[in-house]
């Protein structure tokens, strides 16, 4: 089993992160926050080198690696946002990445893993196994970045969590909940360490499509299920937030690459998902 990371971490993501990634901005809507009668803020991830946060873990995971493994090559397989980060980090390092994409992937996407140098091999989402598809490349080697369920891509992930509370902080914001996108995992997993570190009082939640709940079913369906010690009891909820904050209430959301995750969950590692 994984062993997720600490806030310790984080932090050295963070450092290694400085100066190659956008620290997106927090911002708010005036109307939106008298529509809901708080104060509602909003990271802007799509604003992030390559479009989407992937790119902090997979450099993140990349940076963790020995000069010998990173030598040898990555591989990866992702329909496009984690791909991008993949291929772009690949490229900073100077290094060979092998990417498995589903022959259904957005066409820009990549067009853009292509450019960046990365070689991709097409796969059938449907019919083919994906760790069957990029095997042969372990075999020969080549180092595998996963998605999600890793400590090097929870931890850079987890350095939005250092920002947000950074930003919120500096503008005099204590955030009474922070809501996190969730498709594997490891954004809301990483995210909870950083703000329980910051602020233990903030909640912090997952959140999916109403009828696309892989996350909630998954927790629903594991018997026996426990917590990881790395991510704090007091972030997992057992209800959701009020749908309409009151005044005295602020909540922070994280807006991730705009196409929807379809890796499995990471189960144990993000907080009680939040259908919307």
């Amino acid at each position: 089993m994984t062993i997720p990371p600490g806030i310790s971490d984080i932090h050295a993501a963070a450092a290694r992160l400085s100066g190659l990634v956008v620290e997106t901005p927090l911002i708010e809507s005036p109307e939106l926050n008298k529509r809901y009668g708080g104060r509602i803020l909003f990271k802007p991830e799509t604003l992030q080198r390559t479009g989407s946060f992937k790119i902090r873990g997979a450099y993140n995971k990349l940076s963790s690696l020995t000069e010998e493994e990173r030598n040898r090559g990555v591989v990866a397989f992702s329909s496009g946002n984690h791909a991008q980060g993949v291929a772009a980090s690949a490229a900073m390092f100077g290094v060979k990445a092998v990417i498995a994409m589903p022959v259904d992937a957005p066409a820009l996407k990549v067009g853009n893993v292509r450019k960046m140098g990365a070689e991709v091999v097409p796969f059938d989402r449907y019919k083919d196994d994906r760790m069957t598809v990029v095997r042969p490349y372990i075999e020969k080697g080549m180092v595998l970045v996963p998605p999600f369920d890793d400590p090097a891509i929870i931890a850079g992930q987890g350095t939005i969590g250092l920002e947000l509370m950074k930003q919120a902080k500096a503008l005099g914001v204590s955030l009474d909940a922070v809501v996190v996108p969730c498709g594997g995992g490891g954004l809301s997993s990483g995210i909870s360490v950083a703000v329980e570190d910051a602020s233990p009082r903030t909640e912090v939640w997952a959140v999916e499509p109403e009828h696309f709940d892989d996350t909630r079913r998954s927790l629903a369906k594991a018997s026996g299920f426990r917590t990881s010690p790395a991510i704090p009891r007091s972030a997992m909820r057992s209800s959701p937030p009020s749908p309409a904050p009151s005044p005295s209430r602020s909540i922070a959301g994280i807006l991730p690459a705009p196409s929807p995750s379809r890796t499995r969950p990471l189960r144990r590692r993000c907080a009680t998902p939040w259908p919307i």
